[in-house]
């Protein structure tokens, strides 16, 4: 679930980029390259349709941001060692107390 929303989350980020980059700023931008918008929305059709756009994908982006987090949170509690642990059948290397006695002994 979360490598899904993972990749919703990049595809938001390209797609909320791109909006804001189109829109009509003091200086022509992106705009420039998507050619007449003028034509197909209206005078005023493209840049209230670009805010909306952009709303709402930012809506979208923070919707998934808040539930990546909760995923995320979710999945805190469990450690990798101990995953690691639960999977695994080897025991602890146990230590040999009567090797090192007869070592300190000479």
């Amino acid at each position: 679930m979360t490598s899904f929303l993972l990749i919703m989350q990049i595809v938001l980020v390209v797609m909320l980029t791109i909006a804001v980059l189109l829109q009509k700023s003091s200086s022509i931008g992106l705009g420039a390259y998507s050619g007449s918008n003028e034509s197909l929305f209206g005078a005023k059709g493209p840049a209230s349709f670009l805010a909306k756009v952009t709303f709402f994908l930012g809506f979208l982006f923070v919707v998934n941001t808040i539930t990546l987090g909760y995923f995320y949170a979710q999945d805190k509690n469990e450690s990798v060692v101990d995953v690691l642990v639960e999977d695994s059948d080897v025991a602890a290397p146990s230590i040999d107390t009567t090797a090192t006695e007869s070592n300190g002994s000479n």
